[in-house]
């Protein structure tokens, strides 16, 4: 069986890791079913190659194939797995309406390029 979702992060972002491992563990049901994945992009740093998504492409923003292995990336992921966690529905109806994602997309953006820029600056990579 595919993976609905296979989420590629940064482990060595403290930030990502611990908020990953939050959201692992309240997935923790689909993760052991297969239907969630976690990968850390730093022992698989060509997992992407093919979608010509750089190391630090995912090291600034979460990226994801879906079952169809297709590519997602940044604050889509976010609201596929808020879909997906029990009681946290009302966050990815709230964030991931046609009205509300472009300006989640733009606030994750920018927070994932300060996160990115304040994680080079202090090294992590």
């Amino acid at each position: 069986m595919n993976p609905q979702l296979t989420v590629y992060y940064n482990t060595r972002c403290p930030v990502c890791d611990t908020g990953i491992d939050w959201q692992r563990n309240r997935l923790l049901a689909l993760v052991r079913s297969g239907t969630v994945e976690f990968r850390d992009i730093n022992e698989q740093p060509d997992a992407l190659a093919q979608f010509a998504a750089s190391l630090d492409d995912i090291r600034r923003r979460l990226h994801a194939t879906d079952e169809a292995g297709r590519l997602v990336v940044g604050a889509d992921i976010a609201v596929a797995l808020w879909r997906m966690t029990p009681g946290e529905g009302w966050l990815a109806a709230l964030f991931g309406n046609r009205v509300a994602l472009p300006f989640t997309r733009f606030v994750y953006d920018r927070f994932a390029d300060l996160l990115f820029a304040w994680n080079r600056w202090c090294g992590r990579w």
